[in-house]
Formats: structure tokens, sequence, C-alpha cells
């Protein structure tokens, strides 16, 4: 049962205009007091949680567990107060594929997310993330890619697939077996989301291939995200647009936003990537040998209504920086500052 709060401890949100495209931030350390000064200083109007197992920092939200409607709200309340909108939760606190597989009590995890949900309508926070990595993050076969000026980013061979350290099990699951129990989800907290106003967002597996580790990934390809929207249609399911994984497939990126539409977009991850599938490295947002054309895909999400908020993804880590080599301080700086310089030039 979600706790009841009482209107008077509701933060109002931040008087931006929030149907309008714009750039966001997120963390997937705790929202800190010198986190948001930064947020706000960088002169975004939005910030996201991203909740992340990761040796060496404590994740923004804790996993495994609901999140309480007066967490949620004291966290929004603390996000307002720096002048900023929480936009929303990246990830579950039990990651999807931890569901998939059966790791554990099904309707126990089922019931934490839909508690969850609830819990985030109440809070006025109206958008969950969901990953399609098995089973909580991005899978790499190295981190020490060279890029410009010797800047460090990771990258993915099949080739060297062996080299990645698993603390898992061999695993042996159907596609068949996966995508039935990915329906029996949707059907499950759809509704719950409908109820509560949250709009749900689905990421792409990364690397967007068959499976790895005897695990199939099924967000791969645009055939397969149709059938994920199609599974139970809702104005509250679509994507959350992870640009890397989707020229990771070799896609067209602004054909896909033509084609899925702002209905479908719910908020858009910015990554360019050299290469694609089996082999490709993450790289700056302007690198002229990156897969897309950043400018041409804010035209596209301009031209298809697109009003909602766009966030760095992994970037390079650079000099002097010893933070997570998917999320340093300085290549989500410059990379915010590129994507609010392209909307500027929309305007």
């Amino acid at each position: 049962m979600a706790r009841t709060t009482d209107s008077e401890q509701r933060p109002e949100a931040v008087q931006a205009d929030p149907e309008t495209m714009r750039v966001g931030i997120g963390t997937y350390k705790p929202a800190t007091e010198d986190f948001l000064r930064f947020a706000a200083q960088l002169g975004v109007d939005d910030v996201l949680l991203t909740p992340h197992r990761h040796e060496g920092f404590d994740s923004a939200l804790p996993l495994g567990e609901a999140w309480s409607a007066q967490e949620l709200v004291d966290l929004r309340a603390r996000a307002n107060d720096a002048g900023l909108r929480l936009y929303g939760v990246e990830k579950m606190p039990i990651p999807l594929y931890e569901i998939l597989l059966n790791d554990g009590d099904r309707q126990a995890q089922l019931d934490v997310i839909t508690e969850t949900i609830r819990n985030m309508g109440e809070a006025g926070i109206h958008v969950l993330g969901y990953s399609g990595h098995p089973p909580d993050g991005a899978v790499r076969t190295t981190r020490e890619h060279s890029i410009r000026g010797d800047a460090k980013a990771s990258a993915f061979d099949i080739a060297d697939i062996d080299t990645v350290s698993r603390s898992e099990p061999q695993r042996d699951v159907t596609e068949a077996e996966m995508w039935e129990r990915y329906e029996e989800f949707l059907h499950e907290v759809v509704p719950v989301a409908e109820d509560a106003g949250v709009k749900l967002g689905v990421h792409p597996s990364d690397p967007p291939v068959e499976s790895l580790f005897g695990i199939p990934l099924l967000f791969r390809n645009r055939e397969n995200f149709e059938r994920a929207l199609d599974v139970h249609p809702s104005d509250n399911h679509g994507l959350k647009l992870g640009m890397g994984c989707w020229s990771e497939m070799g896609e067209d990126l602004p054909n896909v936003i033509r084609h899925f539409g702002e209905d479908d977009i719910v908020y858009a991850h910015f990554r360019d990537v050299v290469g694609t599938v089996p082999e490709f490295y993450e790289t700056f947002v302007d690198d002229e040998d990156g897969n897309f054309d950043e400018y041409e895909v804010v035209k596209a999400l301009d031209e298809v209504g697109f009003s909602g908020v766009m966030t760095p993804d992994h970037v390079p880590l650079m000099e002097g920086e010893t933070d997570w080599e998917f999320g340093s301080t300085l290549g989500r700086s410059y990379t915010i500052g590129y994507l609010k310089g392209m909307l500027k030039s929309l305007e």
C-alpha cells in the first residue's frame, strides 16, 4: 500500500515549460546538494536519477526494495529547492532481466515494481525507465579504448567476449520463454502505470546482439521494439530512445524517430558511437566519424513534436578524471553545452 502523503508536503513543480524539448542531466550517485548546484549551473531544468550497482559509490536510489512516496517527495522537493525538476527515474528498483530470468520470487519482485510506480505517481514523478541489459548494465570488452586526445571510451568486440569477467553462471533460457515472461510483466505493470500517471520507457539492449552468456537480448532491433509496444498498447509505455544503441544496430536515427514519433518516445539518451555490432566504440558527441549527425537527429525530434528531455548518455573519460568511465563530469558537461547549442540553433 502506497504511503499517503499530505498535500502540503508536495513540492510545486519548477515553473519552466515542460512542453518543450529540453536538456537534462542524470546521476548514478545520490543527488547531493553539490550535484544539484552543478546541474543548475549547467543551465538544465531537469534531473534524472539512475539507480545502478557499481563498486565504489552508492546508488542514486536503493535497489531491491520499493521506494516510498515520502522518499520520492523529499527528493523532488530538494530538486525544486535548487530550481530544478525531478523529471524521472531511469531504472527500476529490480532490474527487468532479474525478473525475466526468474532470479527470486517473481510475484514479490513484481509487487516491488508496482508499489514503486504507485508511489512515484503519488509523489508527482511521472517517468520510469527500464533497461534491456542482462541483468543491469551495458556489456563492454574494454573501457580503455583511446579516442580524440587520448580520452578513454568503452568499446565492444564480440571476438573478445570471453575476456569479460562474469560472476553469474552461463544461462540456458529460450527467447520464447523470455518473451512470455516479458509479456506477463507488461500486463501486470502497465495498467498500474496508467492509473498512477507514470510513463514507462524501455531502453535497448546494449550491445544489441542476439544473446550474451546464454541470455537472449529482446531489445536488439526495430521489429522487437514494435512487438514490445504492441504487447499491451498504452500511452504510458514507450521508448527510452538510446541513440547509441540504435546506431549500434545500424539503424538510421532520424528514420527511427519519424517511425515511432512523439507518442512513443518518452525521452532520449544522447551518445554517439563509431561502428556497429559486432564491433564498435563510443566517442564524443561531435566526432565526425560517429554513426549519426546529431543536428539531423535534433531536427527530426523537433519535427515529430517531441517535448521530452534529452540527456547525455555514456561519455568519454577525460584528462584528470577518475569518475566512472560511463559518466564523467567533463564529458557530460561538454555534451550538455553541445545539445543546448543545437536547440538554440533550431530557434
